[in-house]
């Protein structure tokens, strides 16, 4: 009899337990949203960073989506900003093309209760809540250090777009490092605006012109192909190293034909992946040192997260190539 009764308690406390649970608001609001806005959602690049964005969306049980312009358009990549922030999302994560155009638009954003985090290329002095992505100084300490072990002395050409912050920050990068390296020399800094074709035109002149040329450092993701393609038109693969900048397939296949030596490769599934649950926690106030994000003197978070790079060349392609899954075909 014992024994039964004991069933009886057990069944009762099972059904209070499904009736509180039935009762108890979910953790996460069945339209929650998160958005990701980034400077050119054609690139590759911007396609891994949107598979890390939908996993960590998926795996939260929130919608998550990457939008921004086709092509490297700051002003319409601040007008997408604009139309995201009135429909209120949960949180927004952004890469933004130019900090000095957004920083108003960021504080406003955060203002309103919207919690910004900037992912790849920040906007320092905005009130984003952190930063998260690669430490882009020390990437472009790493590009001239490569370069150096190719070409002791000598002209080095990087190819850039001036006045993104990620981007500049790099130049600075690669500028240090020279102090290392007093045999090499920075002649110019190309500025390709994002587009494969404008680097293959500029470094072509620089062919034709016979420009005293002994190495290029591509700082975006577009510059090394558009480099590279140069090379191959005058038939100077291998004779002239680029070490240029992450993982484009075409970036890839150029240096499995040898045109590019290296490249140094980001992790942008990583950014967006922590960057949508960075957002979560923030959207739910789930770390708890503060009463709220919103009105805390600091965020309860760290304020920048390096992701880290990767070095590929011909020694380590295939295995690179092999780790990476599967990624969403271009928007």
């Amino acid at each position: 009899m014992r024994r039964h009764g004991t069933t009886l308690v057990s069944v009762f406390i099972f059904v209070g337990a499904v009736l509180i649970g039935a009762c108890a608001k979910p953790y996460h609001e069945e339209n929650e949203r998160y958005v990701f806005v980034a400077t050119n959602i054609n690139l590759p690049y911007w396609q891994e960073a949107q598979a890390g964005f939908l996993d960590a969306a998926k795996a939260l049980g929130v919608k998550g989506e990457l939008v921004g312009p086709t092509g490297y358009a700051p002003n319409a990549e601040l007008g997408v900003f604009r139309q995201i922030v009135e429909e209120h999302p949960a949180g927004i994560c952004l890469s933004a093309a130019r900090p000095e155009i957004f920083q108003a638009e960021i504080d406003k954003a955060v203002a309103e209760g919207i919690p910004v985090i900037c992912v790849d290329s920040d906007v320092p002095n905005s009130k984003r809540v952190l930063y998260i992505g690669t430490d882009n100084f020390k990437a472009g300490r790493e590009s001239l250090k490569r370069m150096a072990a190719l070409v002791p002395r000598g002209s080095i050409e990087v190819i850039s777009i001036t006045g993104q912050h990620n981007l500049d920050d790099r130049v600075a990068g690669v500028a240090d490092a020279l102090v290392n390296f007093p045999a090499l020399k920075l002649t110019t800094i190309l500025d390709d605006q994002g587009d494969a074709r404008s680097a293959f035109d500029q470094v072509s002149q620089l062919i034709q012109k016979k420009e005293k040329v002994d190495g290029i450092i591509c700082l975006e993701a577009t510059g090394g192909s558009g480099a590279a393609g140069a090379l191959h038109r005058f038939n100077m693969e291998g004779k002239l190293p680029i070490v240029a900048f992450d993982g484009d397939p075409e970036t890839l296949d150029w240096i499995d034909r040898g045109a590019i030596t290296a490249t140094i490769t980001q992790k942008p599934y990583v950014m967006s992946y922590y960057g949508l649950r960075f957002l979560d926690d923030l959207h739910h106030n789930a770390v708890h040192q503060f009463k709220d994000w919103r009105t805390a003197l600091a965020p309860p978070m760290p304020t920048s997260v390096d992701t880290g790079t990767v070095v590929v060349d011909k020694s380590n392609l295939k295995l690179y190539r092999e780790t990476l899954t599967a990624r969403p075909k271009p928007l």
